[in-house]
Order: structure tokens, then sequence, then C-alpha cells
């Protein structure tokens, strides 16, 4: 099949993942057709600032775009990161502009070299989505919801979808179909209906809990930082970050595990604050009134579907972003895995090929979901009310980063080589390079241990 052969993708979900999918699709598809259920007006609150769509009320929370997020948008849209900071995000350093504060102990502030921005989750999903409207071969069909797939070959490609507006059912035709509807996807249901083998899930139950308050801080709060990030502990399970964003705001959130939840009122929110392992942000916000009420939000586990171990598939069919994978967000990670699951899925609809599912999910996995699956559970795992297998390779990995960010309050370097893993600029492996262990070893020998 020729380039010219390949004519409609079709992308559900006008999520982050849902437009970078459409954007690499749009270079080797005549028409991407993005199929939302919500309408996607650039809406606007009473300030200016962009406004959480109906579809995605995690945005109203803390949103991280990594280090190596951003490199991937600043690939797929030349000028991104410049046009971000013309429209008011906040720039600095991952580390040398980010106070951190684990297990009480303020961590060093060195200069890493990687860009950080800070911005909320619809200011950069409208720019983002401007960028792919006006791509000439994407279209989007707004307050369309997607109610199964056609198929062909006795199930064995999937040809288009069927969609609903208003009640009133019809179809569209597709040379393949990319489900990026997010952590609610229904293909695994509608596999199951075609005859397929259940999507293998794998599910770590976390039951982390959201409160988000907003504030307009005076200039000399926080003079030289970006953000304050009080982390969880195994000790004390609970957590905060806070971070100035567009709009000339700054916006708190704080989070709590296994059902240790942050209250809703103003506050209660201020006492959960000040109870952290650093009264930080608390100290940095108490005074100045927020806008508005806390907004809570809750996530159960993380969720990961395993399409890559089905024994068969159908062809013209492909899944990205939440829908295939969805982490505990306390980490910051999805916006950046969905844009690894973009770079895998353009090199696989790249050429004169249709894309082969099984060779794409594998990839997809190894590319970018087992690294961070291992990362976000890892971490999960020291919580002790976590269930999951805590074996002795975990535990040796576990005492050898805390070793290496006990040694990094003497070696400032490697607190950078823990943000670059940290921000998916590296592997997790690169913090086992030798050089990296005999920095450790050397820093620990400073301090007595």
């Amino acid at each position: 099949m020729g380039i010219a052969d390949h004519n409609r993708a079709v992308v559900l979900g006008a999520s982050m993942a849902g437009l970078l999918a459409a954007r690499v699709l749009a270079d080797s598809y005549t028409e991407v057709l993005v199929v939302e259920r919500d309408g996607l007006e650039d809406l606007a609150g009473p300030d200016g600032s962009a406004e959480t769509r109906r579809g995605v009320p995690q945005g109203r929370h803390v949103h991280a775009l990594l280090a190596r997020g951003r490199h991937i948008l600043e690939e797929l849209f030349p000028g991104f990161t410049e046009e971000l900071v013309a429209g008011g995000a906040i720039t600095g350093d991952v580390t040398g502009n980010v106070r951190w504060i684990m297990d009480g102990h303020r961590m060093p502030k060195p200069h890493s070299d990687m860009l950080l921005l800070s911005m909320s989750r619809p200011f950069l999903e409208q720019r983002v989505r401007a960028r792919v409207r006006s791509l000439p071969n994407v279209r989007f069909l707004e307050r369309h919801d997607v109610t199964g797939l056609l198929t062909a070959d006795g199930g064995k490609a999937v040809v288009g979808v069927s969609v609903t507006e208003d009640g009133a059912e019809s179809t569209l035709s597709a040379d393949l179909v990319v489900d990026a509807g997010g952590r609610r996807s229904r293909t695994p249901a509608w596999l199951k209906e075609l005859g397929y083998a259940e999507v293998p899930e794998d599910q770590m139950a976390i039951s982390v809990g959201y409160a988000t308050q907003y504030y307009r801080l005076p200039d000399g709060v926080m003079p030289d930082e970006i953000s304050i990030d009080v982390v969880a502990s195994p000790e004390l399970p609970r957590g905060a970050i806070c971070a100035k964003i567009d709009g000339d705001r700054t916006v708190v959130t704080a989070y709590g595990y296994l059902g240790d939840y942050p209250p809703s009122t103003s506050a209660g929110f201020l006492d959960f604050l000040k109870s952290l392992s650093g009264t930080d942000i608390h100290d940095a916000v108490r005074d100045h009134q927020p806008l508005g009420d806390p907004v809570a939000y809750r996530f159960p586990a993380n969720l990961r579907r395993r399409y890559e171990l089905l024994p068969a598939l159908p062809d013209g069919l492909l899944v990205l972003g939440d829908a295939v994978c969805s982490f505990n967000p306390v980490y910051g990670q999805g916006m950046t895995v969905a844009a690894l699951g973009a770079t895998v899925l353009r090199d696989h609809v790249t050429g004169d090929q249709a894309p082969d599912s099984h060779a794409y999910f594998a990839d997809l996995a190894a590319r970018a979901v087992d690294d961070v699956w291992e990362m976000t559970t890892g971490a999960d795992l020291a919580f002790p009310g976590v269930e999951g297998d805590r074996t002795e390779e975990w535990q040796a990995e576990q005492g050898y980063v805390a070793d290496l960010l006990t040694a990094a309050t003497r070696d400032h370097s490697l607190l950078t080589a823990y943000a670059r893993v940290v921000f998916l600029v590296d592997p997790p492996s690169a913090l086992a390079a030798p050089e990296i262990q005999e920095a450790v070893r050397a820093a620990l020998a400073q301090t007595g241990r």
C-alpha cells in the first residue's frame, strides 16, 4: 500500500494523546479525522486563562510536561517552546528553580541545563490543538460519541467506526482507527464482542486523592523558584506541589495515598499543607486569598492494558496514551508518555505497508511504557499499604535510590542525574552506570556511611 493509498485515519478522542496521534498521522494519511465527544471551543475564564473542558476533569490539577515530552513537542511543532513562553508559560531550570523537599530535607538546587516549562493543562492543550487544527488534512468531528467498530473479513480487520450525534447514528470509514480515548477506552469490550481474547490488565491500587486550589501570589513569595514539591513518603503518605503557571497564577495540588485525602475546604486544605514533611507550601500561601474553593479528584489505581500479549489482533486498529496505560498522576508522566507513544505510532505508519498491530504494541511497550511502569509501580510499592510483590531486586533498587538521594546532598551532580531519569530524558538504567555508583559511594563516605 503506497502513501497515496493511506486515505483516512480516524482518531478516537481529542486528548493530548489523540492530538499528537493526529499530528503524526497527518504526515502519512490523506485525511485525519479526530472524533471527540466534547465541544472544543477554546473557553476562557473571567481572568482570561484557559478553562478545563468537561472530558478532562483532571485538567484543573497540576500537570507536568516533562523535559522529554517538551523535546518531542518541539520536534513535532517547530517553535512550540517559544510560542508557549510568549503566551505566558513560566520557564526555568528543572533543578535550579525547583525546591524539592524529601523526608523533610530540602534538596540542593544545582543547574541541570534542562528547561522546565510550567503551565496549566488547558493552556497547553489549547495550543497543541490549534497547531493540529492548522494542518490542512486534519478535521475535528466534535460532539460525536463513538459507539462501535466497523469490521470486515469476519472481524479480522477494522474498517471504521459508528458514531452518534444527538441520537442520530452514522458511520465513518477508515483505513486506520487509533483509540486515544483514555482510561475509559471501550476497545477491550469491542474486541471481546468480536471474539478476541480478553485484554490482559495489570493493576496496582493506590487510592490517591487530590485537592487543588489556585492563588495569585506576590512576586516576592517565590522569587527565584518555579515550584515547590513536598514529596510524600512511606512514613507520611501525603504531599503537595505548588507551581507558578500561566495567567499570573499559582496552583497548589495536595495529594494523599490510600484514602488519606486532602479536604475540599479552604481551611482544611491549609491544615493539610501544614501537616506535610515541610511547611514550605503552607507558609507560601497561608496569608493569601485563594481563587475559589479547592477542587477534588480521585485516582484509584495504576492500570496497564497488555495489548502486546494478545495472541491475535484485528488489522487497522491501534491504541495509544491512557487507553493503554494510565499512571499515578503524582509523577506527572502521562502527557510525556503520550508523546513517546506518538513517536512510536509515527514510525509504524511511515512507509508503504499498513501498520502491523503486533509489532506496534510490542514497540509501544518497549519504547514508551515498560520503563515508566516499572518506575511508577516501584515507587508506589514503597507505601506499606499498597499491595504488590516486593522482591529482593525491588528492595535493592529502592535502597540504592535512597542512598543516591542522600549522596546528592553532598554531590549535587547526582541530583541532576536523578532528575534526568525522573524527567524521562535518560532511562532508569543510567543511574546504575559505574561512574554514578562510584559517585554515590564517595559522597556517602563523606557523610560517614
